[in-house]
């Protein structure tokens, strides 16, 4: 193999905000935020919208997300422009 080519992957948390699920892995995408694992180790914390434990297709389950509500707080949060 290539010497300095290959990024500098570590231990990181990735964290689902959806249903609270985290697991441990390796990644080289940088965060500033970090957590306590289940070990006593402190983690980088990388959080994401959807994993295995939320996604249909791993859990058969369809969940409906709420886009206009989301569209209308952006709109009352920034304004229309004109």
């Amino acid at each position: 193999m290539k010497k300095d080519i290959h990024p500098d992957y570590r231990f990181v948390v990735f964290k689902d905000t959806s249903c609270e699920f985290a697991f441990l892995g390796k990644s080289c995408a940088k965060t500033k935020e970090t957590i306590v694992w289940e070990d006593g180790n402190e983690y980088p914390l990388i959080k994401l919208d959807i994993s295995s434990k939320s996604h249909p297709f791993f859990t058969g389950k369809q969940k409906f997300v709420d886009t206009a509500g989301r569209v209308d707080k952006f709109f009352s949060r920034y304004g229309k422009k004109k």
